[in-house]
């Protein structure tokens, strides 16, 4: 898995892959903790473009990267969430502990942040 994450200051954008599953979780985690605390992040954004699918896994991803963040006083954001990732956070509550940008309206869905 080879992602390019985009690093401008205190903020992380990371590209998702197109396939969320238990075969990238683990490797992904571990890249994503190891930067934040390299770079001493403040704002992960996860950049879901070109995924179009998300299990359990996934959601396990951001779960862990959610703590992390609450460790560094950091927050997290989701962008470009597609119809199938956008159900999937609808329906596992996401949408309660990450903000949410709606890509090209400036529009916020806010959690518990």
């Amino acid at each position: 898995m080879e992602l390019q994450y985009q690093i401008k200051e205190d903020r992380m954008v990371v590209p998702m892959p197109k396939e969320v599953d238990h075969h990238v979780a683990k490797s992904l985690s571990r890249e994503i903790d190891f930067l934040v605390d390299s770079w001493h992040v403040k704002t992960l954004v996860f950049d879901f473009e070109g995924t179009d699918f998300m299990d359990s896994s996934g959601i396990g991803v951001l779960l862990g990267r959610k703590k992390t963040m609450e460790l560094y006083s950091g927050e997290m954001r989701a962008v470009n969430l597609g119809e199938r990732v956008e159900k999937i956070f609808e329906k596992s509550g996401l949408f309660r502990i990450i903000t949410v940008e709606r890509s090209g309206k400036g529009e916020k869905e806010n959690g518990n942040m």
